[in-house]
């Protein structure tokens, strides 16, 4: 019999962080696309082997957002019953709330938005969804960021994998699910409308990014690849 592909859960929040990039990565999955912003309902756990929670422009205590509680409930279940899962920005800072750490909204360091420098940790090496990032680009990664809140306390018991100059917590496992607070998913043109939602210099960035691209595009599809693999892991198991 063919192999089953791993069903992952996507919840797009808003229509301006879509997958992007992430989705070539994914391919090999299944991708089922939640969007809470239209009134779609959070599938049953039992039904989906991974989950993928993007980014926004709200901020993780947003009243003005009312589906965000339901989503850090769905979020802390998840791991409880061990779903592969992958928080990015507002996903990794839902994620970090969720499990008992903490977000500063309108962080004292200012917005992080561009491109920035990671630094992965010694246990990126060994991480199972970071180890072959660190292996194909080495500890020192550049990678799409845009955001002004920021975790401030990881939860009790996360693995810290990756920081940058600006903001200590750029990355951290717990259990089956990682956050990630840095955009793998930012490809050229998704990079560029957020910087001109922020009144920045969109030829200099779309430059950039084109200086990058090589190892941004790696980013993303060992990001995407490696999460796939471990949802269907749990396909198997």
């Amino acid at each position: 019999m063919p192999n089953t592909p791993p069903r992952i859960a996507v919840i797009q929040h808003e229509e301006i962080a879509p997958l992007d990039a992430l989705g070539p990565a994914l391919a090999e999955a299944e991708i089922l696309l939640i969007r809470p912003d239209a009134g779609a309902p959070l599938p049953p756990l039992s039904e989906i082997d991974g989950l993928v929670i993007l980014g926004g422009t709200m901020n993780v205590h947003d009243e003005a957002t009312p589906w965000l509680p339901d989503v850090r409930t769905y979020l802390s279940d998840a791991v409880e019953q061990g779903v592969t899962t992958l928080g990015i920005c507002l996903g990794a800072q839902l994620l970090a709330v969720a499990l008992g750490g903490d977000v500063e909204v309108a962080a004292p360091g200012g917005p992080e938005n561009g491109l920035i420098e990671l630094r992965m940790r010694p246990d990126a090496e060994t991480d199972p969804l970071l180890g072959p990032v660190v292996a194909g680009l080495g500890r020192d990664v550049i990678a799409p960021s845009s955001h002004q809140d920021a975790i401030s306390a990881l939860p009790p018991e996360a693995v810290w994998l990756a920081s940058s100059r600006q903001y200590p917590f750029q990355a951290f496992r717990v259990g089956s699910a990682w956050g990630l607070q840095f955009h793998p998913e930012a490809g050229e043109d998704l990079f560029a409308s957020w910087e001109k939602r922020h009144d920045g210099d969109v030829e200099a960035t779309r430059r950039r990014h084109r200086e990058h691209a090589d190892a941004l595009a790696t980013l993303a599809e060992t990001i995407g690849r490696t999460f796939t693999a471990l949802a269907g892991d749990r396909v198997t198991s």
